[in-house]
C-alpha cells in the first residue's frame, strides 16, 4: 500500500494553522500544492476530512480521529529519518589501520572494497609494516587498530584472532617439484630454498615449529632436517620474485600468493608438521575506535574470508 506522505502532511497543517493559505506558507509549497494534496489523501482514504467554506475550515469527526495519527506518524517518520541521518554522519570519517604486507596483498583489498562501496566518502590510510612495526602504530596512536602476528602480547594492546594462514611451498612450474599437491618437509632437504631471513615476522614462527639448527643445516634440530636455506629475504613479495625467476623454490604464507599475479608459479601444500600462523586484530586496550574506525574493524572481524 502505498502511503501518502505529502498528503498527511497538508493535512496536519492545514488543522495545525486553520488555513490553507498558512499550511502553504509552512509547508513552502503554493495553496493550490495544498489544496491538491489534501484532496489526494481523501480520495486515497475514500473519506472526507475537512469541511470547508469560503469562511471557515472545520474537521469532520473522521478528521478529528484521524488527526492525532496523523501527527504521530509525521513525529515518527521525522525522528526514524533524523535517526539515520545523524548515524550516517557518525559513521563518516578518516581511518588509519596498520597492517602486514602480506594481508594488505590479499586479505584486506576484500573487506576495504564492501567498506568503501558502503562508506564511499570515507578515507582510509592502510600501514603496511613488519610484525613489530603493525604494533609499534597502534601504540603511538598512528594507527586505529591493526592486523598483526600472534605473538607475545603487549600489555597495552588486545589481540582477537583472525584466522590461520599455512605455509607452503611456491616453486616456478618447470621446477622438480612443480606436479606435486603436497610434499613433507623431510622431503625438501635436496632443495635450494628461499626462506624468511633472521628480521621477519615469520622466521620466529618456523623456527619454533622446526627447531633453528635445522633451518641452519645441522642434523641436530627437533625436527632431524638438514634445509638448504640458499637466500633469505625479508619481505613475501621479493621471495615470489626470486621464484619466478626460477632462483629457488620458496617458502611463504599461502596469503603472500595474490591469484594471477605469477601465472608459472605452483602452490604445494607442507606437511608433517602442518605449520601455520596466527593472524589477530590488535587495539589500544584504553582506547575506543572511532564509528568508521568500529565499522571496519566488525566488517574485517565478521568477514567471511577469516572463516
Amino acid at each position: 500500500m502505498k502511503i501518502d506522505i505529502l498528503g498527511v502532511q497538508a493535512f496536519v497543517a492545514i488543522a495545525d494553522h486553520g488555513s490553507f493559505n498558512r499550511a502553504a506558507d509552512v509547508l513552502h509549497v503554493t495553496q493550490t500544492a495544498v489544496t491538491q494534496r489534501l484532496r489526494n489523501l481523501e480520495i486515497f482514504l475514500g473519506v472526507t476530512l475537512l469541511e470547508r467554506t469560503t469562511r471557515s475550515i472545520a474537521l469532520t469527526r473522521t478528521g478529528q480521529d484521524f488527526l492525532p495519527q496523523a501527527r504521530r506518524l509525521l513525529q515518527e517518520l521525522s525522528a526514524a529519518l533524523t535517526e539515520i541521518r545523524e548515524t550516517g554522519k557518525a559513521q563518516r570519517g578518516d581511518v588509519s589501520i596498520a597492517c602486514i604486507p602480506t594481508v594488505g596483498v590479499r586479505y584486506l583489498p576484500k573487506v576495504i572494497r564492501e567498506y568503501s562501496a558502503m562508506f564511499p566518502d570515507n578515507r582510509i590510510k592502510i600501514l603496511d609494516h613488519a610484525s613489530v612495526g603493525v604494533a609499534e602504530a597502534v601504540l603511538r596512536r598512528e594507527a586505529e587498530f591493526g592486523i598483526n602476528l600472534a605473538g607475545p602480547s603487549h600489555p597495552e594492546l588486545t589481540a582477537t584472532p583472525l584466522l590461520e594462514d599455512q605455509f607452503v611451498l611456491v616453486c616456478r612450474d618447470d621446477h622438480a617439484l612443480a606436479r606435486r599437491k603436497s610434499i613433507t618437509w623431510a622431503q625438501l632437504q635436496s632443495h635450494p630454498l628461499i626462506f624468511a631471513g633472521q628480521t621477519s615476522g615469520n622466521r620466529p614462527l618456523l623456527d619454533g615449529y622446526l627447531g633453528s639448527e635445522s633451518l641452519h643445516g645441522s642434523q641436530a634440530g627437533q625436527a632431524r632436517l638438514s634445509l638448504q636455506i640458499h637466500y633469505e629475504v625479508q619481505r613475501n613479495s621479493t621471495a615470489l620474485g626470486l621464484v619466478d625467476a626460477g632462483i629457488a623454490a620458496a617458502i611463504v604464507p599461502n596469503l603472500a600468493m595474490q591469484k594471477g599475479t605469477y601465472p608459472r608459479l605452483r602452490v604445494i601444500k607442507l606437511q608433517d608438521p602442518i605449520v601455520s600462523r596466527t593472524l589477530v586484530l590488535v587495539a589500544r586496550k584504553a582506547a575506543r575506535l572511532s564509528p568508521a574506525a568500529q565499522l571496519l574493524y566488525d566488517m574485517i572481524k565478521n568477514s567471511r574470508v577469516a572463516r
